[in-house]
């Protein structure tokens, strides 16, 4: 997962996702916690880690890791990371350690060092060519096949996911959070279209996001705000204002919590088109440094 934050968002998003995948029972998922970690007084950072509350002493901690290109030292670092996490930390738990390839291409396993290591009844090799065909049974499992999909079907692939969400049974996704995940992965494997031309081949996804109450809610208090500032200041500073409010309650609802002073602050400076370019940027940011990282890209004025 050190390229793709697609998986990083998925898992952090479905964490029995990757019980699923793997073939493992899970135990209360809904408890999990996905994150990166790195070990102290070494290089070595477990990009992947679902930690169960310490009330749940024999669910498992599993360590999970996407390796997208071949790489012939890949199961050495691997399991030096796994041993270097379970000695320094003790964790009171079992572990489960999960290795996902795209296709068994990607592989490069030295047997004579590892191949014993990776027979362990611990660790599972997942590869997700073998889900293409298989039945869409949640979101997870549909948003994985999409990843993996040839690009010339993946316009037609996330269709049907989308059109499927509406009348399968997947209570704990909504169609926004569907919708987002998506469009961001089309976006990953269609390079040469922008955000906007993908929405447009869609057609399912802006509708879905503003059918959402959340989208709803904000769209229309940033509206309001919005004509209000412009009667007062013209149109265009109006409709300014207007991305600029929309932007903000999008950012506090992604991360969950009022942001950095400084960041509003850079924010509220934005022009109308650099405004309206972050709404459709927060799709992709995970925490406040990509904000920042946006930001700084902007050359915004300094405060």
């Amino acid at each position: 997962m050190k390229t793709d934050s697609l998986f990083y968002r998925l898992f952090q998003r479905a964490p029995a996702l990757v019980f699923e995948l793997a073939g493992l029972e899970a135990p209360a998922v809904g408890a999990y916690q996905f994150r990166a970690e790195e070990i102290k007084q070494t290089a070595f950072r477990l990009d992947g880690l679902l930690i169960p509350p310490p009330e749940q002493p024999d669910a498992p901690v599993v360590l999970v890791e996407v390796q997208a290109w071949p790489d012939p030292e890949f199961y050495g670092r691997f399991f030096a990371e796994l041993l270097l996490y379970l000695y320094r930390n003790q964790p009171p738990h079992p572990w489960r350690a999960v290795v996902i390839y795209p296709t068994r291409a990607e592989e490069r396993l030295n047997a004579r060092h590892y191949g014993s290591l990776v027979g362990l009844p611990e660790v599972r090799r997942v590869y997700l060519e073998d889900f293409r065909d298989r039945p869409v049974t949640g979101a997870g499992v549909g948003l994985i096949q999409l990843i993996v999909s040839e690009p010339e079907n993946s316009l037609t692939q996330a269709t049907q996911l989308l059109q499927q969400a509406h009348t399968a049974s997947w209570i704990d996704w909504s169609p926004a959070q569907l919708a987002d995940f998506v469009e961001t992965i089309l976006v990953y494997k269609l390079p040469k279209l922008s955000r906007k031309e993908i929405q447009t081949m869609l057609g399912l996804i802006n509708t879905d996001l503003k059918q959402t109450r959340f989208y709803q809610e904000v769209f229309t208090e940033g509206r309001q705000e919005g004509r209000q500032e412009g009667r007062q200041e013209g149109r265009q500073e109006g409709r300014q204002e207007e991305s600029v409010q929309l932007a903000l309650r999008l950012l506090r609802r992604r991360f969950g919590a009022p942001l950095i002073s400084t960041h509003e602050q850079q924010i509220r400076r934005l022009s109308l088109e650099q405004a309206e370019a972050l709404i459709e940027a927060l799709l992709d940011f995970r925490t406040p440094d990509d904000l920042g990282a946006w930001l700084a890209s902007q050359e915004t004025p300094p405060i």
